[in-house]
């Protein structure tokens, strides 16, 4: 099978995590879908650059990541984007336990929102993709100790906002 081939089934298999990835970058499903198309064509375009042996995961949330750098450079002069919280298509069920997790996590979504883009970022590519610090680093292009810094601080903000102990476990602490 030859290396587009193989990127492809790869990237079949990521696609959810990449959806989520660019979901949280751009705040908008509509948008983090044609992102996440995107980076699948590149990546697709640009299957030879693909090293084996490296995380395939991180080589995909580097693409997404600066396809969206890209469009917001873009888009300086358009006009205002649609923002996730504002749609509320979503259903849930009733019931006073799903109730109070909804709130917990409109609280704690607020609070991952009102992070610094920074914090935020940093925050997702550690604890919801799973990435290691370095990895984040080579991803953002920082130094690891910054990584630490930024997860450090975005943690601490959620915890103030939320009112969540930090040593609880909740935060997704490594």
């Amino acid at each position: 099978m030859d290396s587009r081939a193989d990127i492809g089934e790869q990237i079949i298999a990521f696609l959810p995590n990449m959806r989520r990835f660019a979901i949280s970058l751009c705040r908008s499903r509509d948008v983090a879908d044609d992102l996440v198309q995107a980076a699948c064509e590149r990546a697709l375009q640009h299957a030879e650059s693909f090293i084996p042996g490296t995380r395939f995961d991180a080589w995909m949330l580097r693409i997404l990541r600066n396809l969206w750098i890209d469009q917001l450079r873009r888009q300086k002069t358009a006009g205002p984007q649609e923002d996730v919280s504002q749609r509320f298509d979503l259903v849930g069920a009733s019931g006073e336990r799903e109730t109070e997790a909804r709130l917990t996590l409109g609280s704690v979504s607020q609070a991952i929102s009102a992070l610094a883009d920074e914090q935020r970022e940093v925050l997702l590519l550690v604890c919801v993709e799973g990435l290691s610090y370095r990895e984040t680093a080579d991803v953002i292009g920082v130094p690891i100790g910054t990584v630490m810094s930024r997860l450090a601080r975005a943690r601490k903000n959620i915890a103030a906002a939320t009112g969540i102990n930090p040593n609880d476990g909740r935060l997704g602490q490594s």
